[in-house]
């Protein structure tokens, strides 16, 4: 396994949309390992492949301490409303406000080629919402209510 670089803002890879995984081959699941290293390394809660320089749509969540690997993902369900601090690994030192559902249910493939379903409420419905929006060359900051300026970012965050 290996830590990947992080692409960041500016970088167009950013901004494409991404294939689908048409078959997990050795070369997807290898992806998947390293972009799991990488994840945990950057601290993050969640990891798009564009954000490595890979134009797939592949995703990692991190949610209740494990991390859920996503391969086609798509929301199927969303329901109530949250509006929360966001951040990103690929816009660093920026934060802001976005509007997101409360609770979401993502269906996508395992890296084992079956389908399943996930739920997530909160900060985990966020990083699901998050990371899907990577896969289709949307940033968070597209999605911003508003960005948070350094003052109040270190009140929100310490």
């Amino acid at each position: 396994m290996a830590i990947l670089n992080i692409v960041k803002e500016g970088d167009p890879v950013l901004r494409k949309e991404c294939r689908p995984v048409g078959e997990i081959t050795p070369r997807i699941i290898r992806l998947l390992d390293d972009m799991k290293e990488t994840l945990i390394d950057a601290d993050g809660a969640g990891l798009a492949a564009p954000q490595v320089g890979v134009m797939r749509r592949i995703a990692i969540v991190e949610k209740d301490g494990e991390y859920i690997e996503l391969i086609n993902p798509e929301i199927v369900a969303g329901e109530g409303e949250q509006e929360e601090i966001e951040g990103c690994l690929s816009v660093p030192g920026i934060w802001g406000i976005t509007h997101r559902p409360m609770k979401v249910t993502v269906r996508a493939t395992g890296r084992d080629g079956k389908e399943f379903t996930v739920s997530g409420e909160g900060l985990a419905a966020r990083a699901f919402c998050h990371e899907i929006d990577h896969l289709s060359g949307k940033l968070f900051t597209d999605e911003a209510v508003r960005i948070l300026s350094d003052e109040e970012v270190k009140e929100l965050v310490g």
